[in-house]
C-alpha cells in the first residue's frame, strides 16, 4: 500500500500567484513542514509516491489519460496501428505517461528528461517500463546524443504536462521535434492562455507559430480539464495530435 502523507495547502489567498509559483507544505515525519514549489520536481520526485498523491490524488490530473486516449483515436482513424508507434516520451519524469502508453501496448517507448531525479523515481517506482530512458539536455544535444536518439527511429512523440513555465524551453521542444521521422505523429498539451495573443512568452509565441506552420498539420485539438487548482478551481488545457511535415529550421525562432 502507497503511503500517504500530511500535504497542507497554504490557508491565504493564492489566487494571484502563476500556476509555476503555487505552493504546498509537506510535514515530515519529525514534524518539520516544509515548503515545496509544484515545479519543484526534484524535491518531489525523491519522495516515493508523493507526486502521484498531489497531482492525481488531491488535485485530479487527467492530463496521460486524456492525450493517450486522444492519440489512440485520433491514429485509428487514420487507418494506423497504434501499436507499432515507437515513441519518445519527452519530458517524461517518474513515467506516469510512459505507464499510459504502455498499457496501449505500443510498439517501442524511449524517455527522455533532463533531470537524473526523474531517473531516479522512474527506477524506483516503474522499473523496466521504458526501453530506454536518456538523462539529456534537448537545447544542447551532442552528435552522440543525436545519433542515438534518431537510431530508435521514432515516428511519434508525447509532451505531457511539461510545456511551458519554462519546465521545456522552446528550443528543446523543436530540437525534439526535428528527431521525429518524416510524418512522424506528436501529440502534447498546454495550458489554454498560452495560446492567447496576448501571451508573448517564449512558447507561447513558438507554438502558435508552430500550430499554423508547413511543418505541421493538426489532426484534433481539443480543450479539457487538465487538473485542479489549489484552490479547487478547474485547469483547462488543450490536447493536440499532430503530424510532423519535415524538420523545423532555426531560423524558424527569429522569423
Amino acid at each position: 500500500m502507497q503511503r500517504q502523507y500530511h500535504i497542507q495547502f497554504p490557508q491565504e489567498n493564492t489566487e494571484h500567484l502563476k500556476q509555476n509559483e503555487a505552493f504546498f507544505f509537506l510535514r515530515t515525519d519529525d514534524g518539520e513542514v516544509r515548503k515545496i514549489f509544484f515545479h519543484d520536481y526534484q524535491a518531489i520526485y525523491n519522495i516515493p509516491g508523493l507526486y502521484e498523491q498531489l497531482y492525481y490524488e488531491r488535485l485530479h490530473c487527467r492530463s496521460p489519460e486524456v492525450v493517450t486516449e486522444l492519440l489512440h483515436t485520433v491514429v485509428q482513424e487514420s487507418r494506423e496501428h497504434f501499436t507499432e508507434l515507437r515513441v519518445m516520451d519527452v519530458g517524461a519524469g517518474n513515467g506516469m505517461m510512459g505507464e499510459m502508453l504502455h498499457r496501449q501496448g505500443i510498439s517501442r517507448l524511449i524517455g527522455i528528461d533532463i533531470l537524473p531525479e526523474a531517473f531516479n523515481a522512474l527506477e524506483r517506482d516503474r522499473p523496466g517500463l521504458y526501453d530506454a530512458y536518456y538523462i539529456v539536455d534537448c537545447c544542447n544535444l551532442t552528435q552522440e546524443e543525436v545519433h542515438t536518439l534518431t537510431s530508435w527511429a521514432c515516428n511519434c512523440m508525447t509532451v505531457v504536462s511539461a510545456v511551458g513555465f519554462d519546465d521545456i524551453p522552446p528550443k528543446a521542444f523543436i530540437e525534439a521535434f526535428n528527431l521525429l521521422t518524416s510524418q512522424g505523429w506528436i501529440a502534447f498539451n498546454i495550458k489554454e492562455t498560452f495560446l492567447n495573443e496576448k501571451d508573448n512568452s517564449g512558447f507561447s509565441t513558438i507554438v502558435r507559430k508552430l500550430l499554423f506552420s508547413e511543418y505541421l498539420e493538426v489532426h484534433h485539438f481539443m480543450r479539457y480539464r487538465h487538473r485542479l487548482s489549489i484552490e479547487g478551481q478547474p485547469l483547462y488545457y488543450f490536447a493536440v495530435v499532430a503530424r510532423k511535415q519535415s524538420d523545423v529550421p532555426l531560423t524558424f525562432f527569429t522569423a
